[in-house]
This record gives structure tokens, sequence and C-alpha cells, in this order.
């Protein structure tokens, strides 16, 4: 089972992992760097936990040291990022589809009414594959 715990400071993240963690638990995420204290809180209430993982931005603030001695006894620790910004509307098939269509030749407009997509979206995709406007009823 996988938890992820987040916190403001050290103090509240491990006040979160003595709720969040058991002995079910076999990955933990936390978003500040895993300091001994916290990879102690971690390995006494999460036994069988075998993956830590952490921003990559404080992965290299932690000490070699710990990580060899965490991956002697089993235990990875991997940096993890998380998508940053905002998430895509349209999934890339959508857009492979939008932009099958205009290679076909079908009108912008057309596009659009077909997808349904609003047009100044279809226009944007266009831009961003370098397509040209069709002037065919658009």
């Amino acid at each position: 089972m996988r938890v992820e715990v987040k916190a403001r400071n050290n103090t509240e993240l491990i006040a979160k992992l003595n709720e969040a963690l058991n002995e079910d638990v076999t990955e933990v995420y936390i978003n500040l760097r895993p300091s001994k204290e916290i990879l102690v809180r971690i390995l006494e209430r999460a036994p069988n936990v075998r993956r830590i993982s952490c921003p990559p931005s404080l992965y290299p603030k932690v000490s070699k040291k710990v990580i060899d001695a965490l991956s002697q006894i089993g235990i990875e620790l991997v940096p993890e990022s998380y998508p940053r910004g905002r998430p895509r509307k349209y999934d890339e098939r959508t857009i492979r589809e939008v932009q099958s269509l205009l290679m076909k030749g079908v009108p912008a407009k057309e596009v659009s009414a077909r997808t349904g997509i609003p047009l100044r979206t279809v226009y944007y995709i266009m831009e961003q594959t370098g397509m040209k406007p069709s002037r065919g009823g658009t």
C-alpha cells in the first residue's frame, strides 16, 4: 500500500506519519527532506516499507550515508516528481484526432464542431504544430 504524507514542517510531518503509517504500508511519499528522525519514524511505524520517495529538489540534500544505510536494509530512497502547472484539458488522443482532421483538409470550424473543442483551441493546436489554417470555410 502506498501512502502520501504532506506537511509544512518536520513536527507536523512526524505527527502525520504517526497517524498514517502501519504494517501494510510498503511505499511512502513525503514532501519534506527525509531527515534521520523522519526516516526512523517511518521505519518504526511501517516496518514493511520498501520504497521512500521525496521531491527531486530535496533528494540531493539527503546524506549519502543515509541512502546507503537504507539500501543495505532493502529500502530504496528515490526522487519523485509530481507534474507541475495546470493539468491538460484534452488528452493526446483527442489532440491527434484534431491534427488528423486538419491534415485531411477539414476546416477548423468543422473540426471544432465535430470534436466539441472550441474554435480558438483548434487554432491554438494548429499554431503549436506549425499547420497553416485552411481558407475553406473558416
